[in-house]
C-alpha cells in the first residue's frame, strides 16, 4: 500500500490510501464513473474525515475509486 495522505473536495477533508495491483484482491464498483474496479487493479480508498457522525461512520462509508476518477471528480 502506498501513502495515506489528505486532501480537500469542496471544502471537505478526505482521507486518501492508495491500493497496489498486489493488494486488490477484491472487486468494487468506482462512485466516479460507475465502473468496476477488478481485483488486481491499482486505485484509491477514499473516506470523509470531517463527518458529523464521527470518525467511525466515516471509515465505514469509504469508497474504492479508480486514481483517473478522483483526480477529476
Amino acid at each position: 500500500m502506498g501513502n495515506r495522505r489528505t486532501e480537500s473536495r469542496r471544502g471537505q477533508a478526505f482521507s486518501v490510501q492508495p491500493i497496489s495491483a498486489a493488494k486488490a484482491v477484491k472487486a468494487y464498483s468506482c462512485p466516479g464513473c460507475g465502473g468496476a474496479i477488478e481485483a488486481g487493479v491499482a486505485h484509491l480508498v477514499v473516506w470523509r474525515m470531517d463527518g458529523v457522525l464521527g470518525d467511525a461512520a466515516d471509515l465505514a462509508a469509504r469508497r474504492h475509486w479508480h486514481e483517473h476518477c478522483w483526480r477529476t471528480a
